[in-house]
């Protein structure tokens, strides 16, 4: 098994093989709280504009996201896994927009099976990849797609290690994200798109029992919950 880890946009445009975008803070703990909340689907768009044009032709139902970190005005909800965890999504087609996250996964136009990851679902994102053939990349998204952070690099470390057959160190992980400068922004009160709870839910590795595959349905990426064997 070959195993790369790229960052950032330019990561994302080269990755190739089974791929997982990575993005810890918030797009893809979002995107798992909202399906494990009932989603049946998760389109995911580079722009506000083309989220709006879809939720008014009925593609889906709801928009979420965020510009900048902020949640762009008309969207039903931000980019916070807090804000939607006691939201009932059954049934609902949600349409994502991120600056990193989801624009990392339009731009992995040359993987053969991608997957949006995050700490939440790491043991089964790691499964799940295992089972994609004998390459492997790993992008860690950062900060608009630009800067690199700890949280989404040391989940790809972390990911590398599960996938070697490692057992990882999940407390470790989290001392370090904790340390680091990110988190601090969650508790900036000049900040209040940014929720500290978030930092909770980011952090509680393997909360899910499953992966967040993304496939091309109508030239467009969805994402759906897979339950690797």
């Amino acid at each position: 098994m070959e195993i790369s880890i790229g960052s950032l946009l330019q990561g994302a445009r080269q990755a190739a093989g089974a791929v997982a975008i990575i993005d810890v803070f918030r797009a893809f703990t979002t995107a798992a709280v909202v399906l494990a909340n009932g989603a049946c689907r998760i389109v995911m768009v580079s722009s506000v504009e083309e989220a709006f044009a879809l939720r008014d032709s009925e593609v889906g139902q709801l928009c979420m996201g965020e510009v900048r970190g902020w949640p762009p005005d008309g969207f039903d909800f931000g980019n916070s896994p807090f804000e939607v965890s006691q939201v009932d999504f059954a049934g609902k087609t949600v349409i994502q927009r991120t600056s990193a996250g989801t624009q990392g996964i339009v731009a992995a136009a040359g993987s053969e099976r991608l997957y949006a990851a995050s700490l939440v679902s790491a043991k089964a994102t790691a499964r799940a990849l295992a089972s994609g053939g004998d390459r492997i990349t790993l992008v860690a998204m950062g900060e608009n797609g630009i800067a690199r952070t700890d949280e989404d690099e040391l989940c790809a470390l972390h990911l590398r290690n599960l996938l070697e057959g490692r057992r990882g160190d999940p407390g470790a992980v989290c001392r370090l994200i904790l340390a680091g400068g990110e988190v601090a922004r969650s508790h900036d009160p000049g900040r209040p798109a940014l929720r500290s709870e978030d930092v909770d839910i980011a952090l509680d590795i393997d909360r899910y029992d499953f992966a967040i595959r993304v496939t091309t349905e109508d030239g467009r990426p969805v994402a759906r919950i897979e339950r690797p064997g």
